[in-house]
This record gives C-alpha cells, sequence and structure tokens, in this order.
C-alpha cells in the first residue's frame, strides 16, 4: 500500500494525493467533496467503512470507544469527541494553551481547557471563574 501521510502547511495531519505534491488535511478526506485531483481522497475503498477502512494516521479514538474524530481534529482547542479527550488527558497528549488562548475552565462545552483569546472581555462569561473577563 502506498504511504499516504504527510503534514499540511500549518503542520497538521495529512492524506497525500496521487500528485504526491498535493497533502490535505486529514478531516478533508471522506467528506463526500474531491480534494484530490483524482479523487482518491473520496473511493469507496478508503471511505467504505468509516474509520476502519482509514489509514490509522488519520484516525483519533476519543476515551468513549464508540466515538472517533480525524487526527487533525485532535488538539484543535475544540471539543470534538464531546468528552474532550480530543483536547486533554493522555490520550490527546496537546501542548497547553498557546498565545492565541487563554487557560481556564470553560462554562461552554464547546471549549476544554482553554478559550479562543479573542473571546476575552467581551461582556460574555466563557470561564467560570469570570477570568476571561477580569483578568485576561
Amino acid at each position: 500500500p502506498v504511504n499516504r501521510f504527510c503534514a499540511t502547511s500549518n503542520n497538521q495531519t495529512g492524506f497525500l494525493c496521487d500528485d504526491r505534491v498535493t497533502c490535505i488535511p486529514a478531516s478533508q478526506v471522506c467528506n463526500r467533496v474531491s480534494n484530490c485531483r483524482n479523487r482518491e481522497d473520496e473511493q469507496e475503498e478508503l471511505c467504505g467503512d468509516l474509520p476502519h477502512s482509514l489509514p490509522g494516521h488519520l484516525v483519533f479514538h476519543c476515551s468513549n470507544p464508540s466515538v472517533w474524530v480525524y487526527a487533525d481534529q485532535r488538539c484543535n482547542g475544540r471539543n470534538d469527541c464531546g468528552d474532550c479527550s480530543d483536547e486533554t488527558g493522555s490520550l490527546a497528549s496537546c501542548p497547553l494553551c498557546g498565545s492565541e488562548w487563554w487557560s481556564c475552565s470553560p462554562v461552554l462545552y464547546e471549549y476544554c481547557s482553554c478559550i479562543p483569546r479573542r473571546l476575552c472581555r467581551d461582556g460574555i462569561q466563557h470561564c467560570h471563574s469570570w477570568s476571561d473577563e477580569y483578568i485576561c
């Protein structure tokens, strides 16, 4: 089998198209939109039995065994697994909040351990401690 692992321009896990140049983000594979010139990212043998038919590097298994997300959704700041296992804990092994993020215990379950700094001081509570409105 062909090795299709690649890193996208923003250093995320990707899928290498047949042209050996185009690297698409993992989450664009089997999304019913052809991102590779020859449609190899939407072929039946790749997309027929998700996630089992996908190369392992494209899949992240959440702590709930019946839930999975694409590998580029791990450590993206969003709660894609529904239980934050793609953002926190040993399975995900994510770095601490980056400079564009504020570390707190969010009120919104959309986020896990950080919120985007653009939400700081916007008059809306996003952290349990209100630190996004008074400290951030």
